[in-house]
């Protein structure tokens, strides 16, 4: 970015109205804002709006951009200018190879969180050893629907305190072939589950401390929601509540685990261990961090 935070003047090298004009003046624009990878960004809207693939546009920079086309990448362009996030612009987002739809009612499905996914199949080497799946939490459903394909035997219930996002959770199982083996409803927490036992637990709570949500990135902080952020003061509100619901859910031999925030691991170990559940290990994300907890019910004293 330049020094006074505008776009780069510098002239394109492709003629105007091309590929090449497009994917450059995007760039300088995106630079100016503060985009991380403003060619890469530029080349994602750019082919969605051409309905074509990445290598397509490096493939002939010269290209001519129909006006339509032309039209709905500077729409694109200028939401993304306003940090929405490019998941939002595209519709869809991709977790454990899966395409999923997303909506301003959910989290954006992140690659971190297919750490959990990592570690169901580690705790459960054989597939056929999960039945029930519950995510608490579910939002895109991905979770769910990631356990879904690795454990072909089971069924799964997905909560989501959100409406909305348990309805989009539905729909992405049904363009997923897995709304038979699945369901979705609006509910906060494990409160309507008094007796079910499921083999496999899993949540991504909200774990952000109230006071830090206005500091983070503004694709984050204006645009996801604050409920599925927000884990109160000290960012372990939902922790606890799912810790004291657990014991009551587990089946013989089930495993339960949650998506922890950095550095949340000694307390959320601690907060388990209060509630009668002994922690099992922890699987970190790619970056090193710990972040998905395996937990299993405490031996009973002998």
């Amino acid at each position: 970015m330049n020094r006074g935070g505008k776009p780069s003047t510098s002239t394109c090298a492709e003629p105007a109205g091309t590929v090449g004009f497009f994917l450059c003046r995007a760039g300088q624009h995106l630079r100016a804002a503060a985009i991380e990878s403003p060619r890469q960004e530029a080349r994602i809207l750019l082919a969605h709006a051409l309905a074509c693939r990445q290598e397509d546009l490096l493939r002939d920079p010269r290209a001519a951009v129909p006006p339509d086309a032309a039209r709905d990448f500077a729409a694109l362009l200028r939401r993304r200018l306003g940090h929405e996030p490019v998941a939002h612009l595209l519709g869809e987002a991709e977790f454990w190879s899966l395409r999923l739809a997303v909506s301003p009612a959910t989290l954006i499905p992140r690659a971190d969180s297919e750490a959990l996914i990592e570690a169901a199949i580690e705790a459960f080497p054989e597939p056929g050893a999960v039945r029930r799946i519950l995510d608490l939490g579910t939002g895109t459903g991905c979770l769910l629907l990631a356990a879904l394909r690795e454990f072909p035997a089971a069924t799964g219930l997905g909560l989501d305190r959100i409406p909305a996002a348990a309805a989009l959770a539905r729909e992405n199982a049904r363009r997923l072939g897995l709304a038979g083996r699945c369901a979705f409803a609006a509910a906060d927490w494990a409160a309507p589950l008094a007796g079910a036992r499921f083999d496999l637990v899993l949540a991504n709570p909200p774990y952000i401390e109230s006071a830090a949500i206005p500091g983070l990135m503004p694709e984050v902080a204006r645009h996801e929601p604050a409920s599925a952020l927000d884990g109160g003061a000290d960012g372990l509100g939902a922790y606890r509540l799912i810790a004291a619901a657990l014991p009551g859910l587990l089946a013989p031999g089930g495993r339960a685990i949650l998506e922890l925030g950095q550095g949340q691991r000694p307390v959320v170990e601690a907060l388990a261990r209060a509630a009668g559940l002994a922690p099992l290990g922890c699987r970190a994300d790619l970056g090193g961090i710990d972040r998905a907890l395996l937990l299993g019910a405490a031996a009973a004293p002998g």
